[in-house]
């Protein structure tokens, strides 16, 4: 019983997701467009860029509406509506209304690519845009509804409408002498000392936003780093499907073993000779003065390949000469393909030289 408790223990212990998420993990995770992000920092961003945007280009704006309303006012009360001349002014107060919101517009696109960016990086998938038909089980949408991921985000949610909220008293708080005085100041004032307070909330506002946003972060990140842990046999079982099954790549190898040994054995024909021990190895030289600038091995093999490369040699006419020392050293020193060693040029050459002899046929 013992035994049988510990034999559970270990296997409880292996599926815990304790271990941090490998490269590929990780990667499958970001092709899905599974990242850590908060879309609070864009939020905020983009409204202090917006704030900030109004608040440099205030005269600009400032004449794009002037200009607007005064071509209304000045020139267009008393002009006859007609079917000609409907669209030739849609599209120049269309022009109008495009570079009245045009900095705007590249502002908000600026920051947002760029929050993104900094939080995950360089990102497009449409992963995330494919229809899941898990998302219709109703038990799935109950644990959305109800789960610890809804609770916090409706905390946060509870959390930001309570900052704005004391944020907002607390501007306006500070004023409210200033708002008694309203009454006594000219119009225009008025509307000056609204535009700084709305400039001046919306910057608090989006400020105390971003610091939430950069907790929210900061919590998604661990969120996603905890979804992402693997258990110690995920991670055999990941390098086990990189690597491939043991036996499959051992019939592989062997297979590939004997598709070089078939190609090896296709060259001997072509040897000028075959140097043997006489039993236990054999090694087939080759040698093309146009083409080669030392002997090559093109065959060897100890034992039963030794035995079939001196057969081979045999019923294809190719000298066999027994030197036991240089077929040792030949076939301890070199591989198929490589070239006679130095020290070994001596030794070969009066083989092959004793060889050529036999043949009738000189090559220098």
């Amino acid at each position: 019983m013992p035994r049988y408790r510990l034999k559970m223990n270990l296997q409880l212990f292996a599926g815990e997701k304790t271990e941090k998420a490998t490269p590929k993990k990780r990667q499958e995770s970001r092709d899905k467009g599974q990242v850590a992000k908060s879309a609070d920092i864009p939020s905020s961003l983009i409204l202090i860029g917006s704030i900030c945007c109004l608040t440099m280009l205030g005269p600009f704006f400032n004449k794009q509406l002037l200009t607007l309303f005064g071509d209304v006012f000045q020139h267009r009360l008393n002009m006859n509506v007609t079917e000609e001349n409907v669209l030739s002014l849609f599209s120049h107060y269309s022009i109008q209304m495009l570079l009245f919101l045009a900095p705007i517009f590249v502002i908000v696109l600026v920051i947002a690519f760029a929050s993104h960016y900094v939080q995950f990086g360089w990102l497009f998938t449409f992963e995330p845009l494919k229809p899941k038909l898990e998302k219709l089980n109703p038990l799935q949408g109950a644990k959305s509804i109800f789960g610890m991921r809804a609770l916090v985000e409706f905390l946060k949610s509870g959390l930001k409408l309570v900052t704005v909220g004391i944020v907002v008293y607390l501007v306006l708080w500070s004023e409210k002498d200033r708002f008694l005085d309203l009454a006594q100041v000219p119009v225009e004032d008025i509307f000056a000392f609204v535009a700084d307070l709305t400039i001046r909330l919306g910057l608090f506002v989006a400020a105390f936003l971003f610091l939430l946003a950069v907790g929210d972060y900061l919590y998604q990140k661990h969120e996603y780093e905890k979804n992402l842990r693997m258990s110690k046999q995920d991670i055999k079982d990941e390098y086990k499907n990189m690597e491939g099954d043991p036996l499959i790549k051992a019939k592989i190898r062997e297979r590939q073993r004997r598709m070089a040994l078939m190609r090896m054995m296709q060259e001997v024909p072509k040897a000028d000779v075959i140097i043997t021990n006489p039993t236990h190895y054999a090694v087939a030289l080759k040698y093309d003065g146009t083409k080669m600038e030392a002997p090559t091995v093109i065959a060897k093999g100890a034992d039963y390949m030794a035995l079939r490369i001196r057969e081979i040699a045999k019923q294809n006419d190719v000298i066999t000469m027994e030197n036991k020392p240089l077929a040792r050293a030949l076939f301890e020193r070199t591989e198929v393909g490589d070239s006679v060693p130095a020290d070994l040029f001596q030794a070969v050459a009066e083989v092959l030289a004793y060889v050529y002899r036999l043949k009738g046929r000189n090559k220098a």
